[in-house]
């Protein structure tokens, strides 16, 4: 049981470029604004690992990060490229995504300070997205592999066609936790050689050695499946504030089963907190709001 996690967020960072302007993004790093949140609290910190531009918006982001007291030395700078963007559009509170190219994040280079980071960490969250261009998914795919020792969560993200088979492989071998949604699911099993309904997931559990599967299924709420185990959390809701969307929910989900894994939590009150915090977060606007104190008193004992 590790009661001082560091956990790293690994891949994009960029801003979601939603109606009420530009709001903190990218999967990896909202997950790991949360984690540092639930570290405030639960003990322990979070790190994001990526690249920005020598922009306003990268500099902004700096800020913001270092605002919520969380380092950022694992942020490299890019002189060319603009900090990641992504135009997001809601159809009701549910976000449709248009991802820019050719920026920071697409350029994150190996070095001395992702290896020495990879080596002392205790979890670290990576996904589909941050790895599709080099030379970034060689970097994303050398920290995962020199991070033996912790708890590596790959998290399936489908967005438009930035995903490939190979790297879909590579992500499911070299993780010990896989994280999707219910309609990515029927898309990534086939491609892997699964049927495609629930019944994959055992299948993909024993074919990569995974000690742990997530389902997030929206309003359903979370399910977690291990090796003859499969546990849904309590159902959680939150009163909708104006301009609510569900844009990261599933990245608070990943902040809490990285944190229960870590902590050697029963796969029942991880389930639970996961549903917790992803209900809270699509009760609010963007994807890294505050969490209060509340929200996570019942956790710290």
């Amino acid at each position: 049981m590790t009661n001082e996690p560091l956990i790293v967020g690994l891949g994009e960072a960029l801003y979601d470029m939603l109606p009420v302007g530009p709001i903190l993004g990218g999967a990896p790093l909202n997950a790991t604004v949360q984690a540092h949140q639930v570290g405030r609290l639960l003990g322990g910190q979070a790190v994001m690992a990526s690249r920005i531009g020598e922009d306003a918006l990268g500099q902004a982001l700096v800020e913001n990060l270092t605002a919520r007291g969380m380092a950022t030395t694992q942020l490299q700078r890019d002189p060319e490229a603009p900090t990641g963007t992504v135009n997001v559009t809601l159809r009701g509170t549910e976000p449709e995504y248009e991802i820019i190219e050719g920026v920071a994040w697409d350029r994150l280079e190996w070095d001395d300070t992702l290896e020495r980071l990879a080596k002392r960490c205790d979890a670290v969250c990576f996904g589909t997205l941050g790895q599709r261009l080099q030379p970034a998914r060689d970097t994303i795919q050398r920290f995962v592999e020199t991070a033996g020792q912790a708890v590596r969560l790959f998290d399936v993200n489908l967005r438009q066609h930035y995903f490939s088979t190979d790297v879909l492989e590579a992500g499911f071998a070299s993780a010990s936790i896989v994280k999707m949604n219910e309609e990515e699911l029927p898309v990534v099993a086939p491609l892997l050689g699964a049927t495609g309904d629930e019944t994959a997931i055992g299948q993909l559990i024993e074919r990569f050695d995974l000690s742990l599967f997530v389902l997030t299924r929206g309003k359903l709420g979370t399910k977690l499946f291990a090796s003859g185990e499969a546990v849904e959390g309590c159902a959680a809701r939150f009163d909708l504030e104006e301009n609510a969307d569900s844009v990261g929910a599933g990245d608070a989900c990943s902040a809490a089963i990285l944190h229960g894994t870590v902590r050697g939590w029963p796969l029942q009150r991880t389930a639970d907190m996961a549903n917790q915090l992803g209900a809270y977060v699509a009760s609010r606007c963007g994807a890294t709001p505050e969490l209060p104190e509340g929200l996570l008193g019942e956790w710290q004992s």
